[in-house]
């Protein structure tokens, strides 16, 4: 009678495995790269997200800071009709000699410089422009750290004559003469008042989607005088004034000083409301920053759940492979693989598909975020924890994603499976 041979289970290497499982992957490509699109995407969208956010938010505290964040902005009041706030500037409860006091009066004051402003129209040989005319003082150029490229700023010599002399920004410059444009040396009308053009200032670009460069400087007395005519009973009313601080260590200190020499000046005694606003360029960084830092962590939590649904369909087509791979499984079993071997092999293939398309993923959410960030003109930031997390999700999403299916394939009966069609 014949003696049957006993078939013994044979240990697989991890070489074997990867290549029994690329060998698996290869021969169903169309099916495995429809696997990983969800995986791609996902990650792309993540590193996209989190790279736009991030260069917005980088470009936007560049702008600001170089206005200069040692400044705090002190604004006046707010007017009330029938109990109903207007807003912030509508009432004239600041002055020009509010400011001039704390430049002499705020040890932590290093510089001071008030303005007017006003919305209006600028008109040159028939072209029209709305803008935003600024009537202020000699310190402007160095407490918000802009100069003209161009010319020159108003002297003390205009300001104290009320001269009607204009530095305009380079956007005004653009919309009125052209890029290559000569502004210097001509007139402008504002508001049926002709200014001659003396400069035009370097270019800050937009902040807080506010275009610095579409301004027009006058010496603060020529405005009040001749645009606004709307002094109050202590001075010269102004929109407001920034103060410099002598670094952004003493920021603290300075709006400490501003706001209580304002209270004295304005005989304001507690628990009175103050009749003027103070706020500092810090706080706007850190309110921007907080707004982006919450819209990224938004995005990307969406964007994750198409991680998700990758994963989901990573899972449902190791499934459907085991299904049809059921006779090749009990094949393989039948001539001594292990459980465990069957296990290792459809968990790696799920690993592999995740892995491969997080790695495309990241490489698109890099393009894309480098695209974006040339087209919008913002800088480029690509966080080294991004790209890990995209691995790290990439590697625990076809892990849990294969956990089901390979338990699946490692149990199948041998005898079941080689009958199976």
């Amino acid at each position: 009678m014949a003696q049957l041979t006993r078939i013994h289970p044979t240990s697989v290497s991890l070489l074997e495995v990867l290549t029994m499982s690329l060998e698996a992957l290869w021969s169903n490509r169309l099916r495995t790269g429809l696997t990983m699109l969800g995986v791609i995407i996902g990650i792309a969208s993540v590193i996209t997200v989190t790279s736009v956010g991030q260069g917005v938010q980088k470009a936007t505290e560049q702008q600001i800071q170089a206005l200069g964040t040692n400044v705090i902005l002190v604004l006046t009041g707010v007017a009330r009709t029938g109990g109903i706030s207007q807003g912030t500037g509508t009432a004239s409860t600041v002055t020009w000699e509010d400011a001039k006091a704390i430049a002499k009066q705020a040890p932590a004051a290093q510089g001071v410089t008030a303005y007017l402003q006003r919305g209006v129209q600028v008109v040159y040989e028939g072209q029209n422009d709305s803008t935003t005319l600024l009537g202020t003082d000699l310190s402007y150029p160095d407490v918000k750290n802009i100069h003209p490229q161009e010319g020159q700023f108003f002297s003390q010599e205009d300001l104290d004559s009320d001269r009607p002399v204009a530095v305009i920004g380079s956007t005004i410059r653009d919309e009125l003469f052209g890029a290559r444009g000569k502004a210097i040396g001509t007139q402008i009308r504002v508001q049926s008042e002709l200014y001659n053009v003396i400069g035009v200032m370097e270019t800050k670009g937009s902040v807080g989607g506010q275009d610095q460069d579409d301004r027009i400087y006058i010496p603060l007395t020529n405005m009040s005088a001749r645009i606004v005519g709307n002094n109050s009973l202590n001075g010269t009313a102004v929109s407001g004034f920034w103060v410099q601080a002598k670094d952004a260590a003493t920021l603290d200190a300075a709006q400490f000083q501003v706001t209580n020499l304002l209270r004295i000046r304005h005989n304001i005694y507690p628990p009175e409301p103050d009749d003027f606003r103070i706020t500092n360029q810090a706080d706007i960084i850190n309110a921007f920053s907080n707004i982006v830092g919450l819209f990224t962590v938004m995005v990307s939590a969406i964007a994750g759940i198409s991680l998700v649904v990758g994963g989901i369909g990573i899972a449902n087509i190791m499934l459907v492979s085991v299904v049809e791979r059921t006779r090749e499984i009990g094949v393989r079993k039948a001539v001594g693989a292990t459980n465990s071997a069957i296990l290792n092999q459809f968990l790696t293939e799920a690993v592999m598909v995740s892995i491969a398309g997080g790695a495309l993923g990241i490489g698109l959410g890099i393009g894309i975020a480098l695209l974006a960030a040339t087209l919008f003109k913002f800088p480029f930031v690509i966080s080294v924890w991004s790209i890990v997390a995209g691995f790290g999700l990439s590697f625990v999403i076809g892990l849990v994603a294969g956990v089901i299916p390979a338990r699946n394939a490692a149990q199948l009966d041998p005898i079941a499976a080689l009958r199976s069609e």
